[in-house]
């Protein structure tokens, strides 16, 4: 019997080809409102720079939209990619944040820059930095959102705040991190799950408690696109996986609308690589959606997913959502 699972969300804010990035953000607040009155746990929106099809750039600006349109559900970053910042501007953004949505507020940290190499130089990135760098900067920025004082300076708003920290990450770097800091882990296997069940075990093994932690959370990226049929939600999922093959041949753009058949349309190659990315994914009508979610879920005994899913049509986005809160109530009950 699967084991009862948080459900969150996690957006990227997709601009869909045609529309524009107000649009966007006002999709993503509607999805958050409805996420909210589903009972899903948190709403979190990633850091990716120079991409005209996702909106959520500027992530602690684009959570304060979602916490002025919301009122329970945890919001946060999934995650900020610590390597773009100095953690004192980080601890200041997120203060902000929980200044004005007291109790609600998430960070989670990663350390891919979210952009390409000239990105990464417009945004003023040290390009030579060592891989102790990161570590380095989450503890300081943990410091400044305690108020440490041995830091000599405050970060205001930010300090004594103490906002949940969580490592997001790939490879076994983030999970060793996530241990020995006794931080929860947060790993991306809704577009790279190679490295997961390595991943989840490093973590559990070697996990310290820590002030915020005394126990193990895993958390997993997972997509879900669920409709009334294996055939709607196949066509659904078509956007994303169009998207996919757009960033890894070198054009990304804007989210575009679904295909018919778009997947066995494709070379080889190119099925053979959306197969590796979509290993944690769910496609399908309701019953096929649970059972893939119930083998996830034993084979990682995860904590909580955190649900991706761009859908071109924000109504079948929206009601894709409210069929896995359905799954999840079911494995619940």
């Amino acid at each position: 019997m699967t084991k009862p699972v948080k459900f969150s969300i996690l957006d990227l804010s997709p601009v869909p080809q045609g529309s524009d990035v107000k649009t966007a953000l006002d999709r993503s607040l509607a999805l958050a409102q409805q996420g909210e009155a589903l009972g899903y746990e948190r709403f979190w929106m990633a850091e990716h720079h120079g991409m005209a099809g996702i909106a959520s750039a500027a992530t602690a600006v684009a959570l304060s939209h979602i916490g002025q349109g919301t009122k329970t559900i945890r919001i946060g970053a999934g995650g900020i990619m610590l390597p773009n910042h100095a953690p004192m501007v980080i601890a200041e953004q997120f203060g902000t944040l929980e200044a004005l949505f007291p109790g609600r507020i998430d960070l989670g940290l990663g350390r891919a820059p979210g952009s390409d190499q000239r990105t990464a130089q417009a945004l003023r990135r040290n390009l030579n930095s060592d891989a102790n760098e990161f570590p380095r900067d989450v503890l300081e920025l943990q410091a400044f959102l305690a108020g440490d004082e041995r830091l000599g300076i405050q970060a205001t708003p930010g300090q004594g705040t103490n906002i949940p920290l969580y490592i997001l990450g790939s490879s076994l770097f983030g999970a060793q991190l996530a241990a020995a800091l006794g931080l929860p882990y947060a790993f991306a296997s809704h577009f790279a799950p190679q490295m997961l069940d390595e991943a989840l075990s490093i973590y559990r093994r070697d996990f310290k408690p820590s002030a915020q932690l005394a126990e193990p959370y895993v958390m997993c990226g997972f997509n879900i696109f669920a409709a009334d049929s294996d055939e709607e939600a196949e066509y659904l999922s078509s956007s994303m996986l169009q998207s996919f093959v757009a960033l890894r041949t070198g054009t990304p753009g804007k989210m575009p609308p679904p295909v018919e058949g778009y997947r066995d349309s494709l070379p080889p190659q190119f099925q053979s690589m959306l197969g590796q990315i979509m290993q944690g994914s769910a496609v399908g009508s309701p019953g096929t959606v649970k059972q893939a979610v119930d083998r996830f879920v034993e084979r990682t005994g995860a904590d909580e997913l955190i649900i991706s899913g761009s859908i071109f049509d924000q109504g079948a986005r929206e009601k894709s959502y409210a069929l896995a809160a359905e799954v999840r109530d079911r494995i619940a009950a």
